[in-house]
């Protein structure tokens, strides 16, 4: 296969994103940085330490090494992750914060192993899937009953056992991201439709089920429902967040110029930058960031269409809907179109876990394009 050149129009959308991401985490950070360990560069140097620099080298092992490698190792990684995300639970390693059990601490480096799930899984179901599928079709139906052991018993056995971990670290919103991004490659690898049917029907119970078990999320749907119920209690997040979006009119009030960064929204550095980000960028400011992830699903979804390797094809699809679908929720939490969410907005939130695991889907996607025929 003769190499092409990778697609520059993504890497210049993603370096677009992490700029954008570097310039507002910049401006919301410093004032809580300064309160907390008396300098306004904290968050930020450790995001650029421990998020943008270790991702841009395991970007660049992603974007070299060879796919039939990856191919051939992904079980393996997602079983390592998979370890990882069981040892959350275990004393003196696993850590805690918020009442959520989702980190390994190891002294000087803590980090989330869920985050890296989405990829590692990701990675997974495309090597299995592109081992089972019949023939090298493109994305269609060409799967047969007699493979229904094969195929659906074994994706909700391994789906369920991921659930589990997640269920009980909490992390909803990640297993959220990893189910609905499963489903998708489950049925674009060609998959018996009602199996796909079967698999959403399930999924929709299972996290309508879990809302119901934890008032906090029972909460959430229900200010989601009704805005204007207890403002200063349980919805006081959203009010605020909505608040901070329409100060932002049209151009933003200035970058560094947000009234509302200064401990007054929850988790404004991670979860809910981008009521901040409205606020300082405005309209104009918000439609530019939504431009850019949409053109990354674009350039995603044209890269995973001209792959002839059904490994490739199913990762790249994969790998886009993963990120595109995370920013989207979480900004149409942020407007109010969709219950609040915790994931962070990619490329943007603070989080070094985050930012490291989707600088690898990139160049696993950039790889991908350079090899697409």
């Amino acid at each position: 296969m003769k190499d092409r050149r990778p697609d520059y129009v993504l890497a210049g959308v993603v370096i677009a994103l992490v700029v954008f991401g570097v310039l507002i985490l910049s401006s919301v950070s410093a004032p809580i940085s300064q309160e907390k360990f008396g300098t306004t560069f904290y968050f930020l140097n450790h995001q650029l330490l421990f998020g943008l620099l270790p991702g841009l080298i395991l970007a660049l092992f992603a974007f070299k090494i060879r796919l039939e490698i990856l191919k051939k190792w992904a079980p393996i990684l997602l079983l390592i992750n998979m370890i990882l995300l069981a040892m959350v639970f275990l004393p003196k390693i696993g850590a805690e914060a918020g009442g959520a059990a989702r980190w390994i601490d190891l002294g000087k480096i803590t980090f989330q192993p869920s985050e890296f799930l989405k990829v590692t899984f990701i990675l997974y179901l495309a090597a299995w899937f592109s081992s089972r599928t019949p023939g090298q079709q493109k994305f269609g139906r060409g799967w047969t009953e007699k493979g229904f052991g094969q195929t659906l018993i074994a994706f909700l056995t391994v789906v369920g056992l991921i659930s589990l971990l997640l269920i009980y670290q909490p992390d909803i919103s990640t297993l959220g991201i990893i189910f609905l991004v499963a489903a998708l490659m489950y049925f674009l690898a060609g998959t018996i439709l009602w199996h796909s049917i079967l698999i959403i029907l399930i999924g929709t119970g299972g996290i309508f089920s879990l809302i119901k078990l934890a008032p906090y999320r029972a909460n959430r749907l229900l200010v989601f429902l009704e805005p204007e119920t207890d403002p200063m209690g349980i919805g006081y997040q959203i009010k605020h967040i909505l608040i901070a979006v329409g100060s932002g009119g049209i151009s933003g009030l200035g970058l560094g110029m947000s009234h509302l960064r200064l401990g007054l929204i929850p988790q404004s550095i991670s979860d809910s930058i981008f009521a901040i980000l409205a606020e300082e960028a405005g309209f104009i400011g918000s439609c530019l960031l939504i431009l850019l992830f949409l053109i990354f699903l674009w350039r995603g979804f044209k890269i995973g269409k001209l792959c002839q390797n059904k490994f490739s094809q199913l990762a790249a699809i994969g790998i886009t809907s993963w990120i595109t679908v995370q920013a989207f929720m979480n900004i149409g939490s942020m407007i109010g179109i969709l219950p609040l969410v915790g994931i962070p907005l990619p490329f943007i939130s603070y989080g070094g876990s985050a930012m490291v695991s989707e600088l690898i889907g990139v160049g696993i996607l950039l790889n991908i394009s350079k090899n697409a025929t």
